[in-house]
Order: C-alpha cells, then structure tokens, then sequence
C-alpha cells in the first residue's frame, strides 16, 4: 500500500513549529512585537492551528494546558496520541489526516466538537470519556457497518453527526436507522432532520430499540448498583470497617486451609465451627457498627472546625471593612481639605495629619491580623486535641473487640484439639466406626505416634 507520505517529507511538532504558529495566530503590530519580546508562554494559549505541515505524529503538546482548540487537520498523522495533557480542549479538527483507530481521547471529558472527517476509521469506539460531544464528523472514513451507529446512544448532548461518504451510506434504510437508534440527534450530515424521516425510522425500528432500551436499562441498574457499592465500600473504608459487616473476615481466615477442611468430618466439628462463626461475625457486626457511629463523629469534628474557622475569618474581615469604612467616613472632609487647598504649608500639615491616621489604621488592623492568628491556633489545638481523644478512644475499643476474636479463636482451638484427641483415642482403640477419608484418618494417627500426643 502506498501511504500519502512516501513521496513527501514528514515533518515534527518540535519547539521551533509551536513558536512560529503561535506568533502567526497571536496578535500582529506593536502587541506582537511586545509579545515576542516578553516570551511565549504556551500554557495560556487558547487556539492552535497546525494545519497543512505535513505532521506525521502529535507530539510536543504537553505545555498548551490551556488549550481549547486544536487544529491537526490536512497532516499525515497515523495515530491519535500526545493529547493527555489538553483536558480543556473544546474542538478539535483531525480531518483529512491517515488515522485507522480512534484512541487517546481519554483525557478530553470537556470536548464538544470532534472532526475525524475523510481518515481509515472502521470503527467508532474508544469515545466514552467524550460526556460532552455535541457535534461529530467522521464522513469519508470506512465505516461499514450500521451498528457502530448504536455506539453513539452514550452520547447524550450529540445533535450534529456526518456519516457522509461511508459505505454505511449505502444501505437502503440508513437515515431512517440512525435518527430511529438517535432519538435526540438534530442533524445528520449537515441536513436538519425532519419530522418524516423520524417518523418512519420510529415505526420501522420501535420494537427492536424497545429490546435495545431494556438491555441498557438493565445495563444502567447494574451500574448504578455497583456504584453505589463502590461508594458504600469508600465510606466503609474511611470508618476504618470495610468486610466487617458480615462473614467476609471470617471466610478468608479459612479460605485456604484446607486442613480445617479435613477436620470438619469430625464428629461435633461443624457445629463447633457453626458456633464459633457466628459469635465471632457478631463481633465483627459489633466492630463495624461501632467504627461508623466513631466516624460520623469524626465528620461532625471536623465540620464543627471548618465552621468555626470560617466564622473567625468572617468576624474578622466584616470588622476589618467596618474599620476601614468608619476610617473613610470621618476622614473624608479632611481629604477633601487638601484637595482644595491652595497654600503648601496647609497641605503639609494636612498630609502628616493623614498619615498619622493611616498608620493607626495600619495598627489596628494589624491587631485584628493578629487576633485572628490567635483564634485560629486556639481552634486548630482545640481540634487537635479533640480528634487525638475521639481516635484514642476507638483504637482502645477496637483494641477490646478484636481481643474478643481472638478469645473465641482460642476457645474454639481448644475445643477443636479436644474432639480431635478423643477421635484419635477411639480410632486407636477401634471404636470409632464411623467413616472418615484415608487423609483424614491417617493424619490422625501420624499426630497420634507424635511427642504432643499419648494414647494409653
């Protein structure tokens, strides 16, 4: 295959390419001449026009923060990339250019209009992070497939869509597929859609978007529960509690023991088990209730501080404006003296009065800076003090909780070491008749033969 550029030479976004088109798109005359002797600080350009330079990769671009549009378009670039940093980014045009995939537009979640026009697209995809994409052109690309269409439902501000030039475009029920599939599109390839065609494209597709709509809506429930999981999960974790509201810490203490396994066909062992479970998630019950109440505790300290300290700030600043404007109403006929005043000794006189009062202006405001520092150091120790006795008070109790666990722990291995030695002692004297598996049993009597352990 015979790419566009073999026959011409492929040029790099480098420093001295940024500089040059910024000057050109910046201002000209006297601003541009200031401009180019201040610098150019590409973090507070807005518009970049790179078009026609023959670029066959984006690079170079991680200084343009600022950047809200970007234009690419008429290049010979082969991959979307180097866009990361251009979060800002409103519009971008990477028409007529040699893209096959669409991909790193992760970034770009304010994006609004996006033109992949007359490129190698087969697919759309690799768009989710695009919440905000209102207009979108990807005409003359190679898109044969109706279903990519389906794909564009996500986007629920998209109005203007250019499929023109697809093969796509082809099929017999094209338009009346996309406007029935986009209920909320306004035009399709630069043409207002009318009421007709969304008319017929609803009727001929309304059973098969009816069985779309279900999926999604189950999709949508699904997702909405496992957010809320997540969400449930960061709040379980900032109280310090997460998977202790149920068997979860039990369960991974004999996920992989499979010795414990082995036991269980011991006679009295899964109730023993059964027994030993259920008071130890009760206290594990107990644990996670009890670190919630501690952390909305915590929450109340720390907004009852927040408050606080917004309300110093703001007795402080309205007493600072009333200083000043009391300043300015009792001083105002002076400064009106020596405004009107014709001979400079008054004048003199007049300014040292000023500045006098200007410097205890200067004072008292000082002092209420000053008091201010005080309240907030008093407010800061106060918390401090306050979440220092409120964590001391839920490491102790956590501290009496799990030693409870590990009470029951104990307990249940000294049960568990009793059943098993009177199994052991009748499997020797062969009055156990009841089956256990050969593992089982041969562990057993190898614990038997050991130096812990002495059947008479």
């Amino acid at each position: 295959m015979i790419r566009l550029y073999d026959a011409i030479e492929p040029n790099v976004i480098d420093e001295e390419l940024l500089k040059l088109a910024v000057e050109e798109q910046g201002p000209q005359e006297a601003a541009g001449q200031v401009a180019k002797q201040e610098g150019i600080n590409f973090k507070d350009v807005k518009s970049l026009k790179l078009d026609f330079q023959n670029i066959l990769r984006i690079d170079n671009l991680w200084q343009f923060v600022s950047l809200t549009k970007l234009q690419l378009d008429n290049n010979i670039i082969e991959k979307i990339d180097g866009l990361e940093s251009l979060v800002n980014l409103v519009w971008l045009d990477l028409s007529f250019n040699n893209i096959e995939s669409i991909e790193g537009l992760d970034t770009l979640v304010n994006l609004e209009d996006l033109s992949l026009f007359s490129n190698r697209i087969a697919k759309m995809d690799a768009m989710d992070s695009l919440v905000k994409l209102q207009v979108f052109s990807i005409g003359n690309n190679i898109l044969d497939n109706l279903l990519n269409v389906i794909y564009l439902r996500r986007f629920k501000f998209l109005r203007s869509l250019n499929l023109a030039g697809n093969p796509i475009c082809e099929e017999e029920d094209y338009k009346l597929f996309v406007t029935a599939y986009l209920p909320d599109l306004v035009y399709l390839d630069f043409r207002l859609i009318d009421a007709h065609t969304r008319e017929l494209g609803d009727t001929k597709y309304q059973y098969s978007i009816y069985e779309l709509k279900h999926r999604e809506n189950q999709i949508q429930i699904k997702l909405e529960e496992e957010q809320a999981n997540i969400a449930e999960l960061e709040k379980h974790k900032a109280a310090y509690v997460e998977y202790l509201n149920g068997p979860y810490l039990f369960d991974s203490l004999y996920l992989e023991d499979i010795e414990a396994a082995k036991l269980a066909y011991l006679p009295g062992v899964p109730e023993l088990l059964e027994t030993y479970k259920t008071k130890f998630v009760a206290v594990c019950q107990s644990l996670f209730d009890y670190g919630l109440i501690q952390q909305e505790k915590r929450k109340a300290e720390v907004a009852l501080f927040y408050e606080c300290l917004e309300e110093a700030l703001q007795d402080n600043r309205a007493q600072g404006l009333k200083t000043i404007d009391d300043f300015e109403k009792i001083h105002s006929e002076l400064l009106n003296t020596i405004r009107n005043a014709s001979e400079l000794q008054v004048v003199d006189t007049k300014m040292n009065e000023c500045a006098e009062e200007i410097n205890r202006l200067f004072d008292v405001l000082m002092t209420l800076e000053m008091q201010l520092v005080e309240q907030l150091e008093e407010s800061i120790n106060s918390f401090e003090r306050n979440i220092i006795d409120i964590v001391g008070v839920f490491v102790e109790n956590v501290q009496g909780l799990m030693a409870q666990c590990r009470d029951l722990e104990n307990h249940h291995h000294e049960k568990l070491l009793e059943i098993s030695i009177n199994t052991l002692e009748k499997i020797v004297k062969s009055e156990f008749d009841e089956d256990l598996p050969d593992d089982v049993r041969a562990e057993l009597k190898y614990f038997g033969q050991t130096d812990l352990l002495v059947i008479p």
